[in-house]
């Protein structure tokens, strides 16, 4: 873990070279997803169970590589109690946070007499990947399907790697509105949603985090079918003053660490005693977590306390363009409202970045790798399509006609302006 300092001479040139670390981008990923994507489209189904056998180590067919609606009931009926009201008390925020963001179709008559405006749909078909593996994610079910069933979605199909599926990922998957569940992961997984495989059929937009296979496949699929965003290791900035609990501003910065030893924690305060405070309780906690190994080499490789005026910590967050930002401050919206690239930004001492992961309502997928620059979190939107609307008559196609068949003969297309003056001759 390192330390950067606003006041030393070499500041900015070390903060640049921070910034511009890679981090979790292993070698030959890309043509090895490559390959896997190739193999499907030739062989389809053939390939996906193949692949299966061989990386996942389970044989399956093509009678047994969905999962059928009674195994989703039995699987979800044993969800707890307590886990399965979490789930319901989520989905319920995330539902209405993501249904106030419906976009309202328009139309209107504009002084030239044509009629302008533009309506919404949404997608047909909708994949979604889940990670499996270590961990059960019933919160990125949530998070990826519950705005596509908001949107109007007809179709979300969910693929997840086979084995045992956690009974709250089911119950999850019951509670968002998805329609179908395959158990199949990796590159395999995302082209046998792009490709069509099988029993599979072909999809309009992946969307979903995945290891960096999963998302080498979704940026060479972009263009076949649509992508949500290319997911890079979690991060987060925690801006705080030393009135905080040092405890509690270690357990925020471990709560992105643990995801991933490429995720990144970042410390901005102004108090070198309060730094030091929270170094020394991320150690002690490092040693309570079963996390901690991740968390660890996390914190140690990617992590950083920066030493800064509170005043010019949005710059500092504007330059990180982080996935989170917290600002435990007094006063946090008075830093806040300075920033401009952040994927999600927490605002006060008693909102952690853990809630937006599960209940706030707000989405988890986030831009990361400083790509909040120019994007933003999954929503509503990533589910719809905007389509224009425009309509002539005789009378105000006079007035836009000639202008049309100007600009057309001025770009060498004869055939836009003859469209144009053609019927100006009538």
């Amino acid at each position: 873990m390192r330390r950067l300092n606003v006041s030393s001479p070499d500041f900015a040139q070390t903060f640049r070279a921070f910034l511009d670390e890679r981090r979790g981008q292993p070698a030959d990923v890309d043509a090895a997803a490559g390959e896997v994507l190739d193999a499907v489209k030739a062989r389809g189904i053939e390939a996906v169970l193949d692949y299966t056998r061989r990386f996942d180590r389970v044989d399956l067919t093509e009678h047994t590589i969905r999962v059928t609606p009674e195994e989703i009931e039995a699987g979800a009926a044993e969800c707890a109690p307590r886990v399965r009201e979490a789930i319901a008390f989520a989905a319920n925020r995330i539902r209405d946070y993501h249904g106030r963001q419906r976009p309202a179709d328009q139309r209107w008559t504009d002084e030239a007499g044509v009629e302008l405006g533009w309506r919404w749909t949404a997608l047909e078909a909708v994949g979604v990947y889940v990670p499996g593996g270590r961990a059960a994610y019933p919160s990125t079910v949530l998070m990826n399907c519950v705005p596509a069933a908001v949107a109007g979605v007809d179709r979300i199909a969910m693929v997840t790697p086979p084995g045992k599926l956690q009974p709250a990922v089911l119950a999850a998957a019951k509670a968002a509105g998805v329609t179908e569940i395959w158990r199949i992961g990796g590159a395999q997984a995302v082209a046998a949603l792009a490709y069509g495989a099988g029993p599979i059929a072909p999809v309009d937009k992946i969307v979903g985090p995945g290891n960096a296979y999963v998302t080498a496949a979704k940026r060479r699929l972009y263009g076949v079918v649509g992508i949500d965003a290319l997911a890079g290791p979690s991060e987060i900035v925690v801006v705080a003053d030393k009135d905080n609990d040092p405890d509690w501003i270690a357990a925020d910065l471990l709560s992105q660490a643990e995801h991933d030893p490429s995720a990144q924690s970042i410390l901005i305060t102004d108090d070198e005693a309060f730094a030091a405070a929270v170094e020394a309780a991320v150690e002690r906690k490092l040693g309570e977590l079963s996390t901690g190994e991740d968390a660890a080499a996390s914190w140690r490789d990617h992590g950083a306390v920066i030493l800064a005026p509170l005043d010019q910590s949005p710059a500092l967050v504007d330059a990180i363009a982080p996935e989170h930002v917290e600002f435990c401050t007094a006063s946090p919206e008075a830093l806040a409202d300075r920033v401009r690239h952040a994927g999600a930004i927490f605002l006060g001492r008693f909102t952690p970045e853990a809630i937006g992961d599960y209940v706030a309502g707000s989405n988890h997928v986030l831009p990361t790798s400083r790509a909040a620059r120019f994007q933003s979190g999954l929503s509503i939107y990533d589910f719809l399509k905007r389509t224009s609307i425009v309509k002539c008559d005789a009378a105000s196609f006079g007035l836009l006609g000639p202008h049309t068949a100007a600009l057309a003969e001025a770009e060498g297309l004869p055939a836009h302006a003859l469209s144009a003056a053609i019927r100006l001759q009538k």
